[in-house]
């Protein structure tokens, strides 16, 4: 498993209202991970731009912060895409709008195209702030799938260098499995004790994963694990919102296509209502 998966860092750069905040956000978790941060900014490159990256950036001088400014004219989801690759971005953070209306769900918004494109990690960050704010709390998915080990391992590593306390991973169980129609108590009781089997299977395959993950990583962490009976990518969105998470943490999708946007499933439903800034993990 890998323990450093961020090795450069990438933020999408415009000169609006949110500069200075997106800015923090990603040089502070550049420090924290040791990672080298690109700037991408689509558009000419000036002295006064250069300026301002630089005077906004000055503050983390005495962190060492290793950073440079890519300047590209194109299509903002073009320029961005393509500089990930020759930059060799393993995590690309981007500000996004926490709800996406009708229209912009099918059109698709600058940061939810690029989400269903890159080919890296991804960081959407719905309220970035240029004081600090703690990310105490960390929800993962812990759905079965190949990638799910990698994923809690890498949550995990974001945990530790982030100081977070505590980690609930979500295990969604689709509907399904419980096979029983319950139609009087005793079809209920069946299907209690199938829930309950059910739970315990997944709670086990859960602590395997995290039995091998290095101590370091887990140790004085608060680490919870939740069974759910529902819909993927709905239900641990809808948990994350109510448990107040400040960082969900998700499979990449394998493919999405435009059917899947109009059929959604899983990541999509996350796109749709972010519930907090969300991790992507590829």
């Amino acid at each position: 498993m890998n323990l450093k998966p961020f090795k450069h860092i990438g933020i999408g750069v415009a000169f609006s209202p949110n500069l200075k905040a997106n800015l923090y956000e990603a040089a502070r978790l550049s420090v924290f991970f040791g990672a080298k941060l690109v700037l991408i900014h689509v558009g000419e490159a000036s002295l006064d731009k250069k300026t301002m990256l630089s005077m906004t950036l000055k503050s983390f001088e005495k962190d060492h912060l290793d950073y440079e400014v890519v300047f590209k004219t194109g299509n903002p989801v073009d320029v961005i895409l393509s500089t990930t690759v020759e930059k060799k971005i393993d995590l690309l953070i981007l500000g996004a709008l926490q709800r996406e209306g009708f229209f912009k769900y099918y059109v698709g918004s600058i940061a939810r195209k690029i989400t269903r494109q890159v080919k890296c990690s991804i960081l959407l960050l719905i309220k970035p702030s240029v004081e600090r704010i703690p990310c105490q709390h960390i929800v993962v998915n812990g759905l079965k799938d190949p990638r799910t080990e990698q994923t809690i391992t890498s949550a995990f590593y974001v945990a530790k260098q982030l100081n977070s306390e505590k980690i609930t991973i979500v295990e969604e169980i689709k509907k399904e499995e419980v096979s029983v129609k319950v139609e009087d108590d005793k079809s209920l009781r069946r299907a209690t004790i199938m829930k309950e089997r059910i739970k315990l299977r997944e709670n086990s395959r859960i602590k395997e994963i995290i039995s091998h993950i290095p101590v370091d990583c887990t140790k004085n962490k608060i680490v919870k694990l939740q069974p759910i009976f529902g819909r993927q990518g709905y239900s641990i969105g809808h948990y994350a919102q109510i448990m107040r998470a400040d960082l969900l943490v998700m499979n990449a999708p394998r493919k999405m296509t435009f059917w899947d946007r109009l059929f959604p499933h899983d990541i999509e439903h996350i796109l749709t209502e972010l519930p907090t800034d969300v991790l992507i993990l590829q």
